[in-house]
């Protein structure tokens, strides 16, 4: 046994009181070299967001059949263009792959409390909510027993009955390109999206570079730091790409090769042509950027995450 720790035995130093990990010596140096050159994510010109709650998502989340049914019971061509403004594609945690997605074809009815919408200009959209109940609708945490069975209503917020239960200041974030990931996934999905709206169990990334920062975050170095140095786990070994330790990840600056790259996979997430090479191309750029060398980047690259 004391053989056995004398030749496998690692010397690691602990000069902080911030967290550590053990790794060895050629895993210490590509951790130095990524927090010595990368700016934290918190410090980028960027926002991170939860997806929507909607606190009953059989009433709001439609599939496109019966968003062309609440369309055509429209009043008015005017209703009409509106209710089509209203009503958006979302999208699922399950929908997400890496640099792409599969949409399910699924709408939700965008009723956010902050953009105060009065339900008497959708006149379609509240006679499809109202075949619920509005005691299932309302936001005041109550029980109901209608006709002999327990109904009870969404939690209390302020919020109208014919509202999603979450606010949604940062509506407008929507409209913009953003980087979406599932907080759940053994391996890194992170894709772009715009026009469309995460549901919960999704984050969503905002601002500066975003297409930069999604070559980064797909990328096998980071992924390799995230799961060794700073990530957290679900208790079962599925890791957890949470807001508060997304943020820690040492971003690389921003690099045009890293943007161009990371936009032809985006492009050809559906056609996988070309892939594998041009990703290989992003790795060795990135490993580069980071000042790794070729042990380290070949260490980088063969590795099995």
């Amino acid at each position: 046994m004391s053989d056995f720790v004398q030749h496998q035995s690692v010397e690691c130093y602990f000069e902080s009181s911030n967290s550590w990990v053990i790794l060895s010596p050629i895993e210490q140096s590509i951790k130095k070299k990524i927090e010595s050159v990368g700016i934290p994510l918190k410090d980028w010109d960027i926002q991170i967001n939860y997806g929507i709650k909607t606190g009953f998502n059989d009433a709001f989340i439609i599939n496109t059949e019966k968003r062309n049914e609440i369309l055509d019971s429209c009043s008015s061509e005017e209703e009409r263009t509106k209710t089509a403004e209203l009503i958006r594609p979302i999208l699922r945690g399950r929908d997400i792959q890496r640099y792409g997605y599969n949409w399910a074809n699924l709408w939700i009815i965008a009723t956010f409390p902050s953009q105060h919408y009065n339900i008497e200009d959708y006149s379609a959209v509240k006679k499809h909510l109202l075949t619920y109940g509005i005691n299932r609708l309302e936001q005041t945490g109550k029980e109901y027993n209608i006709n002999g069975e327990k109904i009870k209503a969404r939690k209390k917020t302020n919020n109208e009955w014919f509202e999603t239960q979450d606010s949604i200041n940062y509506w407008e974030d929507f409209n913009k390109p953003m980087v979406v990931w599932l907080e759940l996934s053994d391996e890194p999905k992170f894709t772009l999206v715009q026009n469309m709206i995460p549901l919960n169990t999704v984050f969503f990334l905002t601002g500066e570079h975003v297409i930069h920062l999604l070559g980064l975050l797909n990328s096998k170095l980071i992924t390799w730091y995230f799961k060794n140095c700073i990530g957290t786990t679900s208790g079962v070994g599925t890791n957890r790409w949470l807001k508060y330790t997304i943020e820690k990840i040492p971003m690389l600056p921003y690099s045009k090769n890293i943007e161009e790259c990371s936009n032809m996979l985006v492009l050809n997430s559906s056609s996988k042509t070309n892939v594998s090479e041009i990703e290989h191309h992003l790795l060795l750029d990135i490993c580069i950027g980071y000042g790794l060398t070729a042990d380290e980047t070949n260490y980088i690259i063969n590795l099995n995450t």
